[in-house]
């Protein structure tokens, strides 16, 4: 089975501020490689990763710009993590913890990244790695954001201030000057089995500097990521949605597939593109709908609905209620909506 690894939107953001910042034509670009042409509000969306890797290469060419991946990474901090990620860092007593966390959620923020530790003479190297990405180009595109999130974990407990004795990249490149000079205390290697930091061994018994609530989370509260085209699709359309949702064809591209063994494969699933595709959008706006500060012409635009008036008719056809009652009877707790049973089916559509 072909791996497609996805990564949260957040995580393109930058490349695509920086390219804009300089007049670049960034909706096109974006546009070019088959990626949402608008990224406002998508933080926790997700986007399928080499696409996105491609996209920042190419800024990096045609505008002339170098090192465009330590730049993105140098906007990211600890708040750009997943909400999943954050809360369980900020409830771990010591680093040590975090980590076991950290190597255990980072799914949640690309889901073919995968994290472990090694312990190394006197220190512990953090690394990572996407799956299903060997031999690609440019992915020192994603590994220095893979290494800088890393980092901020660690500073969670080191201080604002720490760097690295040792910053690597599974990719063959090697950092400019430029780059080096704002690490001077920090040896850069590159061609290695997989992206890592180092960090001091006895750091990993340092105490969480926020203050540590008691934890009630719970395991099973973990997302699970499959590779199934399914899962794939259910968690890449939201980031379109606002754009009419894909059309098939592209949807097809997406999961490296054509679209015959697309059809064939939802079909196994006892689903449409249709079907998904619409489950896809009345669940984007169910969520949307939580929030009271949102308009609710404003959910259906966002949910790919082509006015206020056909979002209303879609949704009591899947709820049984309009948006407006939905909204209200979740407000004042008089109806708890089962997700499952607002699954769609073919017989529903």
């Amino acid at each position: 089975m072909t791996v497609i690894p996805l990564t949260r939107c957040q995580f393109l953001v930058p490349f695509a501020d920086i390219h804009s910042e300089i007049g670049g034509p960034t909706a096109a670009l974006l546009a070019k490689f088959r990626l949402p042409t608008s990224l406002e509000e998508k933080a926790d969306h997700y986007v399928p990763l080499l696409p996105a890797v491609r996209f920042a290469a190419a800024a990096q060419e045609k505008q002339g710009l170098s090192e465009i991946a330590f730049r993105a990474a140098q906007r990211l901090s600890f708040d750009h993590l997943s909400d999943a990620m954050r809360v369980r860092i900020r409830h771990s007593p010591t680093l040590l913890v975090a980590l076991q966390q950290m190597c255990k959620w980072a799914p949640v923020e690309d889901t073919n990244l995968r994290l472990w530790l090694e312990p190394y003479d006197e220190s512990v190297k953090i690394c990572s790695r996407l799956i299903g990405t060997e031999g690609i180009s440019h992915l020192e595109m994603s590994q220095w954001l893979q290494n800088i999130f890393v980092l901020h974990i660690v500073r969670q407990f080191a201080g604002a201030c720490w760097t690295p004795r040792v910053i690597a990249f599974e990719a063959n490149y090697v950092p400019s000057k430029e780059v080096q000079s704002h690490w001077p205390d920090t040896r850069f290697m590159s061609g290695q089995k997989a992206s890592w930091i180092e960090v001091p061994l006895q750091f990993l018994s340092y105490p969480n500097r926020a203050d540590v609530v008691r934890s009630n989370l719970h395991e099973t509260e973990r997302q699970p990521f499959s590779n199934d085209v399914v899962s794939i699709l259910k968690l890449t359309l939201p980031s379109y949605l606002d754009e009419g949702g894909p059309a098939i064809v592209q949807a097809a591209e997406m999961v490296g597939l054509s679209v015959r063994s697309l059809q064939r494969k939802l079909a196994l699933a006892g689903l449409t593109y249709s079907g998904l595709l619409e489950q896809v959008r009345f669940n984007n706006a169910m969520q949307l709908l939580s929030d009271t500060e949102n308009k609710i012409i404003d959910v259906a635009f966002s949910s790919g609905y082509a006015d206020p008036a056909h979002f209303a008719r879609a949704f009591r056809r899947i709820s049984g209620f309009t948006p407006r009652e939905f909204r209200e009877r979740s407000r004042s707790g008089q109806a708890e909506i089962d997700l499952r049973a607002c699954q769609l089916d073919e017989d529903r559509l």
